[in-house]
């Protein structure tokens, strides 16, 4: 059995634990598409937040006007404190637009929005609402580092579906890049990014003072700048990651609009503008085939373990998404994330009554 200890403290699941945790003094963030209303894993997720008793839940919805009142009835039903946040409401589009916060579309403003509800109490834990997997264990696990004097915890967890190797964004793409970039520079945010075993899990909690000190990623960068964030706000010392066990949830194609290579342009951007802000300067022009080198490796050792444990492995395909990848690694570019919410020009009231009118609109109109 593995108990090894990371640089951040690292609680693993030994006796499938559901420890005694502050539920009652936190707020679950769930971001939720149209898409996922009444599906297996969405219900699954809400059943099991009903036993689990959070003191609030609030969704981060996006859908289109005519699918809200059908999704918000369906929120409802559930024995939970539920504030559901349209986040495609006129009102509260133009709430953002009045001050410069709209911009581009992504689940990360969808989050931060719903983060600045959720800071409102004392705790806070995400987590998505497409995991088939999901336990009532998951809450009371990422809360409990937060009640012993944590300000950040994370969820870590096997992806291991169908006789497959999954997480392969996280396996191919950031774990290499940040062990080619600790190879080049000693810096305490490289050991913080190094440590956590899932980096790109969805799932975590934070206290509301850490969390009202969080830049968010407008798109797929939201869980690295999390952590780059997090760096800052907690630290080494005041950081946690919890075994979540095995996780199944959708899967993407690597190219696309919404595949893993577009993914890993944003990922990308938003890992190594953390590493800026810490004053490393990566060599832009190396880091590629530098990148591929360690990506080459950990290709080889994936096969290893794959066929130790008779599950099926494609290396060349791999290899392929290696050199995919590699073109995301890039300078950051422009900064597009949203405002700390200790900074922010809006008050989460004003976002909450502009997304209440949004709903009352868009349930008279498509009743």
């Amino acid at each position: 059995m593995e108990y090894v200890q990371e640089r951040v403290t690292t609680l693993h699941d030994f006796t499938d634990p559901v420890p005694d945790a502050p539920v009652d003094e936190a707020a679950v963030v769930v971001p939720m598409t149209e898409r996922e209303h009444a599906s297996l894993a969405a219900e699954r997720v809400l059943t099991a937040l009903e036993d689990v008793a959070p003191a609030r839940v609030v969704i981060a919805l996006r859908a289109e006007a005519e699918r809200v009142p059908a999704v918000r009835a369906w929120l409802d039903s559930f024995d939970l404190d539920v504030e559901t946040l349209w986040c495609d409401g006129p009102r509260l589009n133009e709430l953002l637009a009045d001050e410069g916060l709209n911009g581009r579309r992504g689940k990360g403003r969808d989050v931060w929005l719903a983060l600045g509800r959720a800071a409102e109490s004392e705790y806070v834990a995400v987590h998505d609402a497409d995991a088939s997997t999901y336990s009532r264990a998951h809450v009371p696990r990422l809360l409990f580092p937060l009640a012993h004097g944590f300000g950040f915890s994370k969820g870590y967890y096997a992806r291991v579906e169908n006789r497959r190797l999954y997480g392969r964004l996280f396996r191919l793409f950031y774990a290499p890049l940040v062990r080619t970039l600790q190879d080049a520079h000693d810096a305490a945010v490289l050991d913080y990014l190094g440590a956590f075993r899932y980096a790109l899990a969805g799932e975590f909690a934070a206290t509301s003072e850490v969390v009202r000190s969080l830049h968010v990623q407008r798109g797929w960068g939201l869980e690295v700048g999390t952590l780059g964030d997090a760096f800052h706000a907690a630290g080494l010392d005041g950081s946690a990651q919890v075994d979540l066990g095995l996780h199944e949830h959708d899967h993407r194609a690597v190219s696309g609009p919404a595949g893993l290579s577009t993914m890993a342009d944003e990922v990308g951007a938003a890992l190594l503008r953390a590493v800026e802000e810490d004053g490393i300067d990566p060599d832009y022009g190396t880091l590629p085939d530098r990148y591929r080198d360690a990506a080459a490796d950990l290709v080889d050792a994936y096969a290893m373990d794959a066929a130790f444990n008779g599950l099926e492995y494609d290396p060349a395909n791999e290899r392929e998404q290696v050199d995919s990848y590699a073109d995301s690694i890039t300078p950051p570019g422009a900064d597009e994330r949203l405002p700390l919410w200790n900074e922010a020009p809006i008050t989460t009231d004003a976002v909450r009554e502009a997304a209440l009118a949004d709903l009352a609109a868009a349930e008279e109109e498509h009743a």
